[in-house]
């Protein structure tokens, strides 16, 4: 017998196609974008974050069932308040737009890296809550392995984004000059960190896009295992 969720209108697949799609737009606004300013990256990470944490939100009821609903709504709520934060105009500044950008690459990356490997460990035991008693309670299965790897993946991905960001000066300023073109310029850390956001993006947006259209494998379907039955019993008379 199938779970409820193999028999809802969305799937998984349907939250990573329409994450990848946000990521994917992110990621050409910013590689096309001449201007890689505060301003400007922070009105992209806004964007991309609400409309990310609404696809989240959205799946806790359309697509996880009771049991497996925690990570979707502690990536979608976090992903959304960071995308709201990154709205507000007086954070639109060079710390501004590393401080949130940072909090909520390790934030959402360490829910998924954690929910992934749940998923990916499978269904715990009974724990034994006295001696020769076990907690009745049903076993939640924490999801397909499938999707708990992808999780793992873009939680890595998540977490490596705000340690890069970490690393680059923010008062960076290295001013060049193009002879050639008898153009000069100045190379800041917010234009490193923009286009570093712009990679992840592309990055995630490329893995999400791929896992989303890959055929699913029959033991990437999710299950319900029924209450275990008795033995067929013999009429004793």
């Amino acid at each position: 017998m199938t779970s409820a969720s193999s028999d809802r209108t969305f799937d998984v697949r349907h939250v990573q196609i329409a994450r990848a799609a946000w990521a994917a737009l992110a990621a050409v606004m910013i590689t096309f974008s001449p201007d890689h300013s505060a301003p400007v990256g922070m009105s992209v990470f806004s964007g991309f974050a609400i409309a990310t944490g609404l696809v989240l939100l959205l799946s806790v009821w359309l697509v996880y069932p009771a049991g497996r609903r925690w990570p979707a709504a502690a990536l979608g709520g976090s992903t959304l308040v960071a995308g709201m934060v990154g709205g507000l105009v007086p954070l639109r500044t060079v710390t501004g737009f590393f401080s949130v950008v940072i909090a909520w690459a390790v934030v959402s990356g360490l829910i998924e890296l954690v929910a992934g490997w749940r998923a990916m460990r499978g269904p715990r035991a009974r724990r034994e809550i006295a001696p020769g008693v076990t907690d009745a309670r049903p076993v939640i299965d924490p999801g397909p392995h499938s999707e708990g790897r992808d999780a793992v993946v873009v939680g890595a991905f998540s977490i490596l984004l705000g340690v890069a960001l970490a690393l680059v000066p923010a008062g960076y300023a290295l001013t060049y000059r193009v002879e050639e073109a008898g153009m000069t310029g100045t190379l800041t850390g917010i234009i490193i960190a923009v286009g570093i956001f712009g990679v992840y993006a592309a990055i995630v947006a490329v893995y999400l896009g791929i896992a989303g259209f890959s055929p699913r494998k029959e033991a990437d379907v999710v299950t319900a295992t029924p209450a275990s039955a008795p033995a067929d019993q013999k009429d004793p008379v």
